[in-house]
């Protein structure tokens, strides 16, 4: 409920500021935008045509266009950048947290970016190039090199006081990291543990051991998994040498998990996630056409069944009727199959020692639901051809191309992730591909040799 209401305000603003943009009443648009949150106007961005968006972003505080730039999507996001002079661009970003710094300005061609490090301070620019070394799906990536460090050897009451001192703590702070004299991580303290310590009493006397810091290297779905098993807040980053190089929060898993989610959904249908729903149209058309082409080889390789078996077509229209049917059970089971698969794969529940036992549960599944439904269908058209045998046939191929759906539905994903090929994204196609070829081979194969 809350979410439709949400979602009926966001419309309604929408409608308000193309009116007001439409009759030229900037003064009133800037006077809006300022009262909205950085997050809202992304959104607001996001759901305006390229044109409107141009101009909202004119007419947004410049002081908070770095949040807003950190709330787009990727390709609404490099849109804006790529408009904007390098000086804007080091003047936007400055301040910001250094993850956050990263995901702006990663995208942008080698001499934009040189000329962005040139407009920026010392500080901020060692912070970006730190930030920038680690590949973008690893913890290095998406850390915050901005954290606080203390000492095992002060006590409670000097933490405290350095905190008042510095007046300011790094966004989303729950925890201090305590390292040696080398930097290395050797615990952590909470700050709820902090203030109800007894002001004598020492760091090392209450902070917990640092036993599950996350590798630099570590693939951001494995954190998330981490995050979410644990009930982290926060997590340190350590080096191969166990240095403390960075911290990830819970801001950062929420955006690892909702990207995933839209990643595996927009996949199935051969898209971008990040692609701009008001993106032009020949980028669009572009960039869908390339899965329409693998798609088309994929119902041509299918087609090219039912062209072997044309002489037995021609020779029995009813036949012809139901072909569609077995390949298209054989989908619908094996595509089952595969989303339960690919889950299991994204949140580590499925490896090499219990893929055979899901394989063979699967099977059994095919072997289960095959005799089930080539019952009901072999049943079925019986009743309506009045033929058994053309009954016993198409009960045959159902019974063999949901098993091969459910084998099937387990092995492509697993194979492909094997190969660092994405599930998601060839999956569901490779599953019809097999499920249409294997149906109508045995169907038409066995309709051939006993009826024609």
């Amino acid at each position: 409920m809350a979410d439709l209401l949400e979602q009926d305000n966001t419309h309604q603003t929408l409608q308000e500021v193309n009116k007001a943009l439409e009759n030229g009443m900037f003064v009133h648009v800037r006077r809006m935008l300022q009262d909205m949150e950085p997050e809202d106007i992304a959104h607001l961005l996001e759901a305006s045509p390229p044109k409107e968006r141009q101009v909202l972003w004119q007419l947004t505080d410049p002081e908070e266009q770095g949040e807003i730039l950190d709330e787009l999507s990727e390709d609404v996001k490099d849109g804006i950048v790529a408009q904007m002079a390098p000086e804007k661009l080091a003047a936007v970003t400055e301040g910001m947290e250094s993850d956050d710094m990263a995901y702006v300005l990663r995208s942008l061609p080698d001499d934009r970016y040189q000329e962005v490090l040139a407009q920026m301070d010392a500080t901020d620019r060692h912070r970006i190039e730190k930030a920038l070394a680690y590949p973008e799906d690893t913890a290095g990536g998406m850390m915050s090199t901005d954290f606080i460090t203390i000492r095992s050897d002060v006590n409670a009451d000097v933490v405290l006081r350095y905190l008042r001192m510095k007046g300011e703590l790094p966004e989303a702070t729950d925890s201090l990291y305590v390292v040696d004299e080398n930097e290395y991580l050797i615990g952590h303290i909470s700050l709820a543990t902090l203030i109800t310590t007894q002001p004598d009493t020492e760091i090392r006397e209450v902070m917990d051991d640092a036993d599950e810091a996350i590798p630099v290297d570590m693939d951001d779905s494995e954190i998330a998994n981490l995050f979410e098993r644990r009930n982290w807040l926060s997590a340190p980053v350590v080096d191969s040498n166990n240095h403390l190089v960075g911290r990830i929060t819970i801001d950062d898993v929420v955006d690892i998990i909702r990207e995933d989610a839209e990643h595996s959904m927009m996949s199935m249908a051969g898209m971008d996630d990040e692609e701009d729903t008001f993106a032009p149209v020949m980028k669009s058309a572009r960039s869908r056409s390339i899965w329409l082409g693998v798609n088309v080889l994929a119902a041509l390789a299918a087609a090219s069944v039912s062209n072997m078996f044309e002489a037995t077509l021609d020779k029995m229209a009813a036949i012809a009727v139901l072909m569609t049917i077995v390949p298209s059970m054989g989908g619908v089971a094996g595509n089952q199959t595969v989303a339960l698969v690919i889950r299991g794969l994204a949140v580590g529940h499925i490896g090499d020692s219990n893929t055979r036992w899901l394989l063979s549960k699967e099977a059994r599944v095919g072997i289960i639901n095959g005799l089930l439904w080539a019952l009901i269908i072999g049943g079925v058209v019986v009743l309506w051809k009045g033929d058994f045998l053309l009954g016993a046939i198409i009960a045959g191929a159902m019974l063999t191309n949901l098993i091969v759906a459910g084998v099937a539905g387990v092995c492509i994903p697993v194979m492909l992730k094997k190969f660092n090929i994405d599930p998601a994204l060839a999956g569901g196609m490779a599953l019809t591909t097999i499920t249409d070829i294997v149906g109508l081979s045995v169907f038409l194969g066995l309709a051939t040799v006993f009826l024609v």
